[in-house]
């Protein structure tokens, strides 16, 4: 079996830390991740292959163009899945600098180090990287949001509504300008929500969870009527390297979990499953169910229309919502030491 040397990054955040011993496990690439460690990253996710011999784990920031140079030169990376983002909306709009830095700068500062190192000059891929290939992972919050009706395809006009999703937007665009004007080896893939283990805390899974078992109020945006469409975090990850190995190149997949639910559904949905296997002494979970002040600019819906990846690299997710909740609340209680 071939060995890439393939540069992960992000690859200790949510995401990220579900793909690393997935490719472990699958193939016998030596895996390099790069993190910076944040709050969003955590080497804790990735214990089960730190001791793995094609496992390679570097601390730094994509944003620091000197070191992404040094490691290309150093490491010659045949390919690159590129996951580091800032992903967290509400952070993005306290605080959107970081997202313009990491999002978009941190994007520039790798496809030009992978530029440089791949190719000799635009259409002309040096010899021993002729199988290169960037994968840059997007989201389907660049398309805006959507009415009660309708999907996000491939086609769908970018509209994003967040500093989060702009940046992302950007980032996007600065891949495809390198495929177009450079003949650069990227494909593009935009995901719906992802849910499951090594999610960080803050987001709205996690905290439904953490919240009910710690007796706090549950806090749901509105009146929790927002819609998305749920993906089980490792069906992503298999949708990612189907991606990275047959994608067309300069194409953009939608991956999808054709799980459309509304937020409020969501938080019933754990409160039901906390309620069976760590019931309360009195009452339901559901009661600290609590509505507050919308989130500024909240899209209403998004959903991803997955035909393409489905149809072209055969595709398809295996969890459904409600198989992979039981499995995702499992594990943080199992976390949470409860």
């Amino acid at each position: 079996m071939k060995s890439n040397k393939v540069l992960i990054t992000g690859g200790a955040g949510f995401i990220g830390s579900n793909y690393v011993p997935y490719i472990i496990e699958t193939t016998n690439d030596q895996v390099f991740v790069l993190d910076n460690l944040t709050y969003a990253g955590d080497l804790t996710n990735l214990v089960e292959v730190s001791n793995h011999p094609n496992y390679h784990f570097i601390k730094g920031d994509i944003c620091d163009e000197t070191l992404i140079n040094e490691l290309f030169n150093k490491h010659q990376f045949n390919k690159v899945v590129h996951f580091a983002a800032e992903s967290h909306v509400d952070n993005s709009i306290t605080g959107p600098g970081a997202f313009i830095q990491t999002n978009i700068v941190g994007t520039f500062n790798l496809l030009q180090a992978a530029y440089k190192t791949w190719m000799n000059a635009p259409n002309d891929l040096k010899e021993a990287f002729k199988e290169a290939k960037f994968l840059h992972v997007s989201t389907d919050e660049v398309y805006g949001t959507l009415g009660k009706t309708g999907l996000f395809t491939e086609e769908t006009p970018y509209a994003p509504n967040s500093p989060y999703s702009a940046s992302k937007a950007s980032s996007d665009f600065l891949a495809r300008s390198y495929y177009h004007t450079y003949g650069f080896p990227v494909v593009t893939t935009n995901c719906s929500n992802n849910y499951g283990p090594k999610q960080h805390q803050e987001k709205l899974i996690p905290t439904i969870i953490r919240k009910a078992v710690s007796g706090e109020p549950i806090p749901i945006y509105g009146d929790g009527k927002n819609i998305r469409d749920w993906l089980y975090v490792l069906d992503h990850c298999k949708g990612i390297k189907l991606a990275l190995d047959k994608g067309r190149l300069g194409e953009t997949y939608n991956i999808g979990g054709r799980n459309e639910r509304e937020n409020i559904y969501i938080a019933e949905t754990i409160c039901e499953i906390l309620d069976k296997v760590k019931p309360k002494n009195q009452g339901s979970y559901k009661d600290q169910i609590t509505y507050v002040s919308d989130r500024p600019g909240h899209d209403f819906r998004y959903a991803i229309d997955a035909t393409k990846i489905e149809n072209e690299l055969g595709w398809k997710a295996d969890e459904n919502f409600e198989s992979g909740i039981d499995k995702t609340v499992m594990w943080y209680l199992k976390k949470l030491n409860l």
